[in-house]
């Protein structure tokens, strides 16, 4: 008898998923609108690379030569 309940089960289950399934995909997005760069400018969110590029070496040089002269006073020490 247990056998038999878990097999309907399962069946029904098997059965009845697709119906479930079916109204859970979403639609398709929203057309989202003209295009935000029709102005012939700068496209929007651009921001110049080279700037921040400096910076970034910068700051890796200033973090290179901190640990290089962190290593060099550690040895004069020892």
């Amino acid at each position: 008898m247990k056998k038999i309940v878990i097999i309907v089960s399962t069946l029904f289950l098997l059965l009845v998923s697709p119906v479930f399934i079916n109204n859970t995909f979403a639609d398709a997005p929203p057309d989202p609108g003209g295009d935000p760069n029709t102005g012939g400018g700068t496209p929007v969110g651009g921001s110049p690379i080279g700037s921040g590029l400096v910076i970034l070496m910068t700051m890796g040089a200033a973090y290179g030569m901190k640990k290089v002269y962190k290593l060099h006073t550690n040895e004069s020490d020892d």
